[in-house]
């Protein structure tokens, strides 16, 4: 708990300074008023008291939505490893703009780093907090049991887990990356209207459709009421794209991402 308010304090401090000297117009963080956490535009020090740095929450999505009505310069965000990987890969997407963004670096604790089996539990700068070692995803105790299946043991644990989905979009609302205007999801030629629970490929399409975006946050499985372990699936899928194409989503905004080039651009290597 010690630890956790000199974090706050530190970050605080931080901000304080970027809104005085005018770097910033406003930055994005957490608030919390009568025990309600949410994000929110901070572009006063007075409102620095109801700062708050937990729970984690997808903040790329909202910085989206305030670029988009923001004309007061740059644009300060609140960001942990995995936040800043979700804004590099919205850049890429063209729905911010990295030149106009200052990234408040956090790192996580090894605990959070361990719950989230994080390769990177930090951002490229940090300002508050400590670097820890990150942790393989292969580390994962779920990922290795589900790798020492073979395919019809895996394709029977993946049916089993999609019967329990309630078709609640949880998943794709709570993603930073899932950004489309119109969500094949919600069209009947590909998910049936009414059913539920939805075919298997419901989680199939969007885990495909994100495949190359994904940063590893595991906001998708927090936010599943379900308990489905989309993390790690689209752990796995990340992995098998480090693995053919050494690709790694959230990395930098000039590397193209190999599912929209030509396998002579980004060859596939032996495995």
């Amino acid at each position: 708990m010690a630890i956790e308010k000199a974090l706050t304090s530190k970050v605080r401090e931080i901000i304080s300074g970027l809104l005085i000297d005018k770097q910033v117009g406003g930055v994005v963080g957490l608030f919390s008023n009568h025990n309600h956490v949410g994000p929110f535009l901070f572009t006063s020090i007075d409102e620095l008291s109801g700062l708050v740095l937990e729970p984690r929450y997808p903040l790329a999505l909202d910085c989206r939505t305030i670029f988009s009505n923001f004309s007061g310069g740059r644009l300060g965000v609140i960001a942990r490893g995995c936040d800043e990987r979700a804004l590099i890969e919205m850049a890429k997407l063209q729905q911010v703009e990295m030149e106009r963004i200052m990234v408040v670096g956090i790192a996580c604790s090894e605990d959070q780093a361990k719950q989230c089996s994080c390769e990177k539990p930090y951002p490229v700068r940090v300002d508050a907090g400590n670097k820890v070692e990150g942790l393989s995803p292969l580390d994962d105790n779920r990922i290795q049991g589900l790798l020492e299946k073979d395919v019809d043991e895996r394709f029977a644990f993946w049916q089993g887990e999609f019967s329990k989905c309630i078709k609640c979009y949880g998943c794709r609302n709570a993603c930073p990356v899932c950004i489309c205007n119109d969500c094949l999801l919600e069209e009947s030629c590909w998910v049936e209207s009414g059913q539920i629970p939805p075919q298997d490929s419901f989680h199939l399409i969007r885990t495909y459709h994100i495949a190359d975006k994904c940063v590893g946050c595991g906001a998708c499985e927090t936010a599943c009421p379900m308990g489905i372990p989309l993390a790690v699936l689209n752990k796995l899928m990340r992995e098998r794209l480090k693995e053919l194409f050494h690709y790694e989503a959230g990395l930098s905004v000039k590397q193209r991402s190999p599912l929209i080039t030509t396998l002579e651009e980004v060859p596939i290597h032996e495995l």
